[in-house]
């Protein structure tokens, strides 16, 4: 028999090479390829070639089609970002920051949950009384919750199935160990092939997992990037640190959209749902103040609002100082340079700050108007007025440029109570004429409009 040659496999990313590297090719980090031999590459969960048999192809007309059933979770801002609850059978991986709140979240859960249905949960970090330390702390003492100690992947597994739950929590994925694997807890292999035989797991019992994984330090899913294809959902929870709120945000999701989010506020008793994020975002609002303006974005089918600050001083040195915190730090350069080409307002010898307030993060294009209305305001020290809402897209040529769901928008900000919209002359047309009653709407064309609507006022 042919002796196996040993393969090096990267801790970081997963890059596979049959000779070592100091230097990771695939990621460029030092000292990360560690020898394994093929053989402990094989995992039980699949299928060996020379004993299956031949499968029956099927055409799309014949496959059944099976009504798909979820779990409602017994919280709304979950739920929503799920899609309408857990899908039967599916794997769905938690992850977000230390401290964050996934384990919190998934044990709240478990009281409404364990109410009608029993619950595995797998703890591989926290041992039986420091789980029940924690339930205590957030009131849950549910019956049907059973917990599971344990990290060996195929005692879980023999577990799942005889016990059938109807719902397995893996607290973490990082923790598990499969045996036939050479390599310790938490490395790239381990995580991967361990994740892979809950994944054949779910689908063959049908019983939905939900496996919190951790993030690296640049703010990554720990494990290689094969690890959010073998799921079927990927949840991230993301959040400042000096801020009690928490974003829930769908990355990956076979059976609802991504664009939906979740807000929770973390409290002494555990996540409790914002009901209304738009009004949390900008209570508190200082009136009468420069370089302060409220955008409006869509967060899926929820538009919410977020006020945005700008700061613009003069430089104490050479190089004008650029700082973003929840606004792309190169877009905010680009408006920036539109301002001062199109509009004439220079800020070659000024530091510029920007600043999303609540710890949102605005990725839309639609909070371009809102960032510039910021940014002159603190230029010119002249206040926006505190009910005056604005968004739109700005184009390198200094245009306005349309945004969709522009009337959803527009009625969440009548609704909080602003008198005035500023938005693109495109999508002035199709609004209501209810709307256009209600609302004094400002229609403009380019960022000059804008700025000229704020000096009539």
């Amino acid at each position: 028999m042919a002796k196996l040659k040993p393969i090096y496999i990267c801790s970081e990313c997963g890059y596979e090479s049959p000779k070592w590297f100091g230097k990771c090719p695939g990621c460029s980090q030092w000292n990360t390829m560690n020898e394994q031999l093929p053989a402990a590459l094989s995992v039980t969960g699949r299928t060996n070639a020379s004993n299956s048999t031949v499968s029956q192809i099927m055409s799309l007309s014949e496959i059944e089609e099976d009504v798909e059933k979820r779990i409602f979770t017994g919280s709304d801002e979950l739920d929503r970002v799920l899609g309408g609850g857990i899908v039967i059978g599916s794997l769905v991986l938690l992850s977000g920051d230390p401290g964050i709140g996934k384990s919190t979240i998934l044990l709240q859960i478990c009281q409404h949950l364990g109410k009608k249905l029993k619950v595995l949960y797998v703890s591989g970090e926290e041992s039986a009384n420091q789980l029940k330390m924690r339930a205590n702390r957030l009131n849950v003492n549910c019956d049907n919750l059973f917990v599971l100690p344990q990290t060996n992947v195929a005692v879980i597994v023999e577990t799942i199935k005889k016990e059938s739950p109807d719902l397995v929590i893996i607290d973490s994925i990082q923790t598990m160990v499969y045996d036939e694997i050479a390599s310790s807890a938490g490395s790239v292999t381990q995580v991967r092939e361990c994740t892979n035989i809950f994944m054949h797991t779910a689908k063959g019992l049908g019983i939905p997992i939900i496996i919190v994984g951790h993030v690296n330090k640049d703010g990554a899913i720990a494990g290689p990037k094969v690890l959010e294809h073998i799921v079927d959902t990927v949840l991230y929870f993301e959040g400042e640190k000096n801020y009690s709120y928490r974003i829930l945000r769908g990355v990956k999701n076979r059976f609802g959209s991504t664009n939906e989010i979740g807000v929770f506020e973390m409290t002494g008793t555990g996540l409790k749902e914002v009901a209304n994020p738009s009004l949390m975002m900008i209570s508190g609002r200082p009136k009468n103040t420069s370089g302060t303006c409220v955008a409006c974005v869509m967060e899926g089918t929820r538009p919410m609002l977020a006020e945005v600050q700008g700061l613009v001083c003069a430089t104490g040195f050479g190089t004008p100082r650029r700082m973003s915190t929840g606004f792309d730090y190169n877009r905010m350069s680009m408006l920036l340079a539109v301002l001062e080409k199109r509009a004439g307002y220079f800020f070659s010898n000024m530091d510029a700050y920007i600043n999303v307030v609540g710890g949102l993060r605005l990725d839309e294009p639609a909070a371009d108007l809102t960032v510039a209305l910021a940014l002159v305001s603190s230029l010119k020290d002249k206040p926006v007025g505190d009910k005056i809402l604005a968004f739109g897209e700005i184009g390198l040529a200094g245009e306005v440029r349309a945004v969709n769901n522009c009337e959803q928008r527009i009625s969440e900000a009548y609704r909080l109570g602003f008198e005035k919209c500023i938005i693109p002359f495109h999508n002035y047309k199709s609004l209501s004429k209810e709307l256009k009653i209600n609302v004094d709407i400002i229609p403009v064309k380019t960022v000059r409009d804008a700025f000229s609507a704020l000096v009539e006022e």
